[in-house]
């Protein structure tokens, strides 16, 4: 922002220098704003700090973005945000949803993934558990990973000790266990991206593989959902070979498209694959 106070102190015109200013202001809060925000590729870091908002930069269509930390970094906590070894001819997806609360748009996300026998993984809250709990049966009998989203879905960057972090994850595992009947997969997403490397080694050490993602966009306002058009034109030229892709089960848009969607990205060559065979390569 440097470049920019200098330009207003210099500049006879102030008030233009203000509305520079606040342009600036936006451009930045944007950036580095919620978790599936994407960041364009001169702001993406190449190393973890000790705390990071997920981030991506996409260089050209259809190849992998760079992510704030490279694949072999993550990989070091059991952690990933594509699959580093998919070429340009290995056209792999793998489908994840993030399950905050249900507002009518999951069955038809569900629907759409039977059509195209499509398996995805549901990061869920204890929210969501506790209030949907059929609809988190119905991903389990029709063949889909039910992932740890957090009970509380907190800022997990502020949680410093292995208990305060054990408890978040392990409250969801036993709530899991006691509605569904089976045991939680030990997959892992930090709520709005956020993380530190002190939290993925203490996912780690708890059994955990940490998702990240490599494709997503801007739907998770309930009363802002882009159009149809406005998601496709994110979500196909951004697509590419190994791609985890995040969608939120609450965005209307997702329900509306995504049986269309899926039937594009198979006109492009891709296939679904389960998170289980990524996870096996962590």
């Amino acid at each position: 922002m440097n470049k920019v106070t200098e330009f207003i102190k210099n500049t006879r015109n102030v008030k233009q220098g203000f509305i520079l200013l606040a342009v600036f202001a936006a451009a930045y809060l944007a950036g580095a704003g919620a978790g599936t925000m994407t960041r364009e590729p001169d702001t993406v870091e190449t190393a973890a700090s000790a705390e990071e908002n997920w981030g991506l930069g996409f260089s050209e269509s259809g190849a992998q973005p760079t992510g704030n930390a490279t694949a072999e970094e993550l990989k070091a906590y059991h952690a990933c945000f594509l699959d580093p070894d998919c070429g340009e001819e290995d056209k792999v997806i793998y489908l994840t949803f993030d399950c905050g609360f249900e507002n009518g748009n999951t069955e038809p996300i569900l629907d759409a993934l039977r059509k195209h026998n499509a398996p995805a993984a549901f990061f869920i809250m204890g929210n969501y558990l506790e209030t949907s709990p059929d609809l988190v049966k119905r991903m389990l009998d029709e063949g889909h990973i039910v992932g740890n989203h957090t009970y509380h879905h907190p800022d997990m960057t502020q949680i410093s000790t292995v208990e305060s972090f054990r408890k978040e994850l392990e409250d969801l595992e036993t709530l899991f266990e006691e509605t569904t009947g089976q045991k939680m997969a030990k997959f892992y997403r930090p709520p709005q991206g956020k993380y530190s490397e002190a939290n993925l080694q203490m996912a780690s050490d708890l059994g955990y593989r940490t998702f990240f993602w490599s494709l997503a966009y801007v739907d998770w306002y309930q009363d802002d959902q882009p159009t149809k058009e406005e998601a496709f034109d994110k979500l196909l030229p951004r697509i590419h070979p190994g791609a985890v892709v995040l969608l939120h089960n609450t965005s209307s848009t997702n329900g509306a498209i995504l049986d269309e969607l899926l039937t594009k990205w198979e006109e492009m060559g891709y296939r679904f694959e389960s998170l289980d065979k990524l996870a096996e390569k962590l």
